[in-house]
């Protein structure tokens, strides 16, 4: 037939499957010859084609190949003539072809030499594969995009790996099939394929010509032992076997198979002979059984009915007396409802109320117990801050009175050692001027003594008044600072906003580090940055050999300042600003303050509106309003 006008004109991408079916509509009606002569086909596409003897699975190959493949240099008429080829293979002529499924004894790998060493399992080698260098190394394609391709073509590949060195990928892969033989009949194709393509080992290993394409063929003894990159991965992912070796060994667990299930078989074969007894046995028993069954069925029938007669009469004599008690039940029923509703009515209402009653009873008592308990605690808690206050106040005037006290003995003792100091220069001039024999200097120089003696006495009582006094004005400023805890801890239940409040001498105030870092780093990660250097200046700031003061006299006064010359302080505030500097040095100003010596935080009753430290009356005052407002709220609900 001449279809050479009909394969001129070609068709578009979209028209591919269409034009498939046509095709493989015409195979079936045999407008298209396939087979040239026994076992071989011929592909009635390709006549122009050097190669035109195929077997089935060859031919299969090579129709699904060129069909399903993406080559640009086939048209696309072409593409779908060999779409329907490889449908009309598969479909129609798969139990015709005597290669897909061989019926005789005839070896399929007669052509090859049994005793030659292949690589196990069944290995192809890949080579020429193009390359890119990018980045500074080789790369190519994946190995997956190059199984796919074989795959179409009928080879069925389990998997293929691209081979990589320190230079990238080294233009080599590795195609691994089925371990069985028919992974060898697919590796044995897919070496003929490319042999008969003139890209086979032979043609690759000649170096003076120039080579294009994928060259491929099955992996042997001396693929195995090369050196580089290929031998190298033979070794370690194979080994090498000869057809021969395979065959006997395979014949070695056919044989072992065969007398294990013999001795399987002839097992199963007691067992069922134990088993054809066993049933002989039991259907013995059960034909007995099933007899003696009937009969004891026949009796009990009989037995039933005698039964069942006498259980009638029994039953129609006890059905007419039923009817006439229950005639006489409905009666007295009709009675008794009536006088049950009447007792259900008052027993219902006597029940409401009496559970009206209990739960008042029980709210009432609710509510006493709740009042009183409150009534309670509030009179304690009022009578201890009144308590609290009327000690605080007392301890203040008794302290005053003791330091006004300590003022005047200061006073008087600082006048007495004065006047002491003056009878000692009067009684030496009386010395060194009056004479020897004159008894009036001599009487006022013993006067004088005598009242030296007496100011003396009197200088000590006053400095044992002094230390007794000192010594009380330490228990008290002791017990005012207790007072000062009690009061901090009895604010701890309050709110830190108002008027007074508690506050953390020597704490840094990290909100200052924190609009630092937002001037400084990402918003995502300005937060750890400003814990880090918080941490780290609080660290600064618990080191008691760090002490950034220097000594300056003020109004005849020597007193402590920040020393600003520290080289810490000097470039905190050069990369931080003044912000930060200022937030570190009045943490130091206060603990030098308040605890100088442990350099840890203390707390503090403040005064937060004046920003000062807060007296013990403005801590009471401040508690007890607070007590007011909390005990006209509770009376208020």
């Amino acid at each position: 037939m001449d279809h050479s006008s009909e394969e001129d004109t070609d068709i578009s991408e979209s028209e591919i499957e269409e034009y498939g079916e046509q095709a493989y509509e015409k195979l079936k009606k045999g407008e298209r010859e396939l087979k040239a002569s026994g076992e071989k086909y011929t592909c009635p596409y390709c006549p122009r084609k050097r190669k035109q003897d195929y077997l089935y699975k060859e031919l299969l190959q090579h129709a699904s190949g060129i069909g399903t493949g993406n080559s640009k240099k086939r048209r696309a008429r072409e593409k779908a003539n060999h779409l329907g080829l490889a449908r009309y293979l598969e479909n129609d002529m798969q139990n015709q072809a005597s290669s897909s499924k061989p019926v005789d004894d005839k070896d399929p790998f007669s052509s090859c030499d049994h005793d030659e060493k292949f690589v196990w399992p069944w290995t192809g080698i890949v080579v020429n594969i193009p390359t890119q260098f990018k980045d500074g190394r080789y790369v190519g394609e994946s190995g997956s995009k190059l199984r796919d391709e074989l795959r179409a073509r009928g080879f069925n590949p389990k998997r293929v790996h691209p081979l990589w060195n320190f230079k990238g990928h080294s233009g080599s892969a590795v195609v691994e099939f089925n371990k069985d033989w028919l992974g060898l009949n697919n590796a044995l194709s897919f070496e003929k394929e490319y042999e008969l393509n003139h890209h086979g080992k032979q043609h690759w290993q000649p170096k003076d010509t120039e080579k294009s394409g994928l060259y491929a063929w099955v992996a042997r003894a001396d693929d195995y032992n090369a050196p580089g990159i290929i031998g190298d991965h033979l070794r370690k992912i194979a080994d090498l076997k000869t057809i021969s070796e395979m065959t006997a060994e395979e014949a070695r667990k056919t044989d072992k198979l065969v007398y294990n299930l013999t001795n399987v078989l002839e097992n199963k074969k007691k067992s069922l002979q134990e088993m054809e007894s066993r049933f002989k046995e039991t259907s013995n028993s059960i034909s007995q059984l099933a007899e003696e069954k009937d009969r004891l069925h026949q009796a009990y029938n009989e037995e039933i009915k005698k039964i069942q007669l006498s259980a009638r009469d029994h039953f129609q004599k006890i059905f007419n007396d039923h009817a006439k008690l229950k005639l006489q039940l409905e009666s007295e029923k009709s009675e008794l409802d009536l006088r049950v509703q009447e007792l259900e009515k008052r027993e219902a209402h006597n029940e409401s109320e009496r559970k009206k009653l209990s739960e008042e009873i029980e709210k009432n008592a609710m509510r006493n117990s709740s009042l009183q308990h409150a009534a309670i605690v509030q009179q304690k808690a009022d009578e201890n801050v009144l308590k609290l206050a009327e000690e605080q106040k007392k301890e203040k005037e008794d302290l005053h009175k003791r330091i006004l006290q300590l003022q005047n003995q200061l006073e008087a003792k600082q006048a007495l050692e004065l006047e002491i100091e003056q009878l000692k220069g009067k009684l030496n001039v009386m010395k060194h001027v009056g004479d020897e024999g004159d008894m009036e200097v001599i009487q006022k120089v013993d006067e004088m003594l005598k009242e030296l003696r007496e100011k003396e006495e009197n200088l000590e009582e006053v400095e044992s008044l002094n230390q007794t006094l000192i010594v009380k004005e330490r228990m008290s400023n002791e017990e005012l600072q207790e007072a000062r805890k009690e009061l901090i801890n009895g604010l701890k239940d309050f709110s830190n906003r108002g008027n007074i409040g508690i506050k953390r001498m020597g704490e840094l105030d990290s909100s200052v580090f924190q609009e630092a870092c937002k001037k400084k780093y990402p918003e995502d990660i300005e937060e750890d940055k400003a814990a880090e250097l918080c941490s780290l200046w609080d660290e600064y700031l618990r080191d008691p050999e760090w002490h950034p003061f220097r000594v300056v006299g003020v109004d005849g006064d020597h007193k402590e300042v920040i020393d600003e010359t520290d080289e810490k302080l000097r470039s905190l505030k050069n990369e931080w600003g003044d912000d930060v500097y200022n937030a570190v040095a009045t943490a130091l100003k206060e603990i030098n303050e308040y605890n100088p010596s442990g350099r840890y935080i203390t707390t503090e009753l403040w005064n937060n509106k004046e920003g000062r430290k807060a007296t013990l009356q403005e801590g009471v005052s401040y508690i007890l309003d607070k007590w007011k407002d909390h005990k006209r709220k509770r009376g208020m609900t």
